[in-house]
């Protein structure tokens, strides 16, 4: 399986998200924001947090205007698989490959800890190697991840079962405790926790290695 993860200026979970990936079993290839392809063969975008051109404007939204946006929207328009993990989440409502808006947090505060999340599904190539119902633990770091969208859109994702993950405890203000959602094709995933910071025994958690390795295998059996 073909990776390539997407930087811009600003990007600070770049090699996180690049190594998870690779300890999956991915071949990882990091794409610079000003290229206006993806590299041949790619299967999976992966879009990292950080301060994407330093969140001015509105968080994502220069990123969401770069030129590699139009490969990635293109890649997931023919039903590629991408993933956008808090910064990158915030980047995929501005490309409008996810409904929705991620706002400043409810205390007007950055959140730096880890969070307990449930699994809301567990039908999509992110999240099989979960049970739906899961409790998992992913690091946070946030100031603007306060998710909202209108009552349809709301009724549409619970509708569709495309709540990926809601937080077990309100953590910034987010409209029914979404931590991330999946487009209606289920395979774009947006969330603002961070499963690369819990892949490995060094980071004292290894929860997330279920959605990286669960990703990959869903992909070589696809």
């Amino acid at each position: 399986m073909k990776a390539a993860v997407v930087v811009f200026p600003g990007s600070n979970c770049d090699r996180d998200l690049a190594v998870a990936l690779r300890n999956a079993g991915a071949e990882v290839t990091m794409a610079w924001h000003k290229d206006d392809a993806l590299p041949p063969g790619t299967d999976l975008v992966a879009v990292p947090g950080g301060f994407s051109f330093g969140d001015y404007l509105r968080c994502g939204a220069i990123a969401g205007q770069s030129p590699i946006a139009a490969a990635v929207k293109s890649h997931a328009k023919r039903g590629g698989y991408v993933l956008g993990v808090c910064n990158g989440f915030q980047v995929l409502t501005e490309m409008h490959l996810l409904p929705g808006a991620l706002m400043r947090n409810a205390g007007l505060k950055f959140i730096c800890r880890t969070a307990a999340l449930r699994v809301a599904t567990a039908d999509s190539p992110f999240t099989h190697g979960y049970a739906k119902g899961d409790t998992v633990h992913f690091p946070i770091a946030h100031h603007d991840g306060n998710y909202f969208a209108d009552e349809d859109t709301l009724q549409r994702l619970q509708g569709e079962d495309r709540i990926a993950f809601t937080y077990a405890d309100p953590v910034n203000g987010s409209v029914l405790d979404i931590a991330g959602i999946l487009s209606d094709n289920r395979r774009v995933l947006g969330m603002m926790p961070h499963p690369e910071r819990a892949a490995e025994p060094a980071h004292g958690n290894t929860d997330g290695q279920a959605l990286f390795r669960g990703l990959l295998d869903q992909l070589a059996t696809a």
